[in-house]
């Protein structure tokens, strides 16, 4: 009897202390494959990072995780957090650990990033939470961890206004939505999408009523151990990313 109360006891235990990072999946929607990771909008360790505390940029999901390391600690998941200029340095706005180290940008321009609506994604008293850039500055929200990008692909249950179903411009996108469920949802595509395609993966299959697009192109990577993916590609600026404590053996 105690042996068996014991093994169950094992299983729970082993249950409760299952890691952060047994969230990723692959998944497949409309034909084309994406990388999912999904966690609880709230009380899950997200993280933007850009520089380690001799001021050097990261500049890879490896470099990061092997700061990390360093304290204890190690990545569940990572990925481009935003744009950023040929510098590496943030094109929006941009808080590491409640100090903002670039400020909103609400200028018009070229390009995704000045494709209005943009938005905010951020982590406000434990909770991450995507929001319209117009809104954010409204609410005046004092964020622990945010970075800004664009386009918006979904706003208030709706796709972005300028999304055109029969574009021809495809990249390999990544993003991040808070859906339903309480969930954050950190998207990469493993294949060249449009906006409207990836914007239709986190409306439609994840119930997500806003989500942001983080970068496009050459530039998404992402860090995920748990499927086995550990991308490199050119120096990336901003990163964010889910961090869990190295458990003792």
């Amino acid at each position: 009897m105690r042996t068996g109360l014991a093994v169950m006891i094992a299983v729970f235990a082993a249950a409760f202390a299952r890691p952060a990072h047994a969230a990723c999946q692959t998944v497949t929607e409309k034909d084309q494959p994406y990388a999912v990771c999904i966690y609880p909008a709230r009380g899950t360790d997200v993280r933007t990072f850009l520089a380690g505390e001799n001021g050097e940029v990261y500049g890879s999901l490896n470099a990061l995780n092997s700061a990390l390391a360093r304290n204890g600690e190690r990545l569940a998941m990572a990925m481009n957090a935003g744009m950023y200029h040929s510098d590496l340095s943030p094109v929006g706005l941009y808080v590491e650990n409640n100090a903002q180290r670039q400020g909103l940008n609400t200028r018009r321009g070229p390009g995704n990033f000045h494709m209005l609506p943009n938005g905010v994604f951020y982590v406000a008293n434990g909770v991450a939470n995507v929001m319209e850039t117009r809104a954010f500055a409204q609410r005046r929200i004092r964020t622990a961890f945010a970075t800004q990008s664009g386009p918006m692909l979904v706003i208030n249950g709706a796709l972005h206004p300028r999304f055109d179903e029969e574009s021809d411009s495809r990249k390999v996108r990544n993003g991040v939505g808070i859906c339903e469920g309480g969930r954050v949802v950190f998207a990469i595509s493993d294949r060249q999408v449009t906006f409207h395609e990836f914007a239709l993966l986190f409306r439609d299959r994840f119930k997500c009523p806003n989500a942001l697009f983080l970068d496009g192109g050459g530039a998404p990577v992402m860090f995920a151990p748990s499927i086995n993916r550990a991308d490199r590609g050119r120096a990336i600026g901003p990163i964010v990313g889910v961090v869990e404590r190295r458990r003792a053996r």
